[in-house]
């Protein structure tokens, strides 16, 4: 049976950032839909969609949301080898 490949986020129609909050915690990951981003805005609605959704955790666990500090994408996997 053949090994299905496996497909990166990238490749999928989503950009995965890594976040900093204020207090000094960091989030690695966070997926965006491609859709919103580009534009003369770069990456601003990724900002504001990871807020929205830091808000939400937050009212989940029942603590006030975290402010980002910094947001970056994600550097690109490199491939791996392929074994023979």
């Amino acid at each position: 049976m053949a090994k299905r490949a496996r497909q990166l986020p990238q490749d999928r129609g989503s950009i995965l950032f890594d976040v900093v909050f204020e207090d000094g915690s960091r989030a690695s990951n966070r997926r965006v839909p491609m859709e919103i981003l580009g534009g003369l805005d770069g990456d601003q609605p990724a900002r504001d969609l990871i807020e929205q959704q830091e808000a939400e955790i937050a009212e989940k666990a029942g603590r006030p949301p975290r402010g980002i500090q910094s947001l970056m994408r994600t550097a690109k996997p490199e491939p791996k080898p392929v074994r023979e």
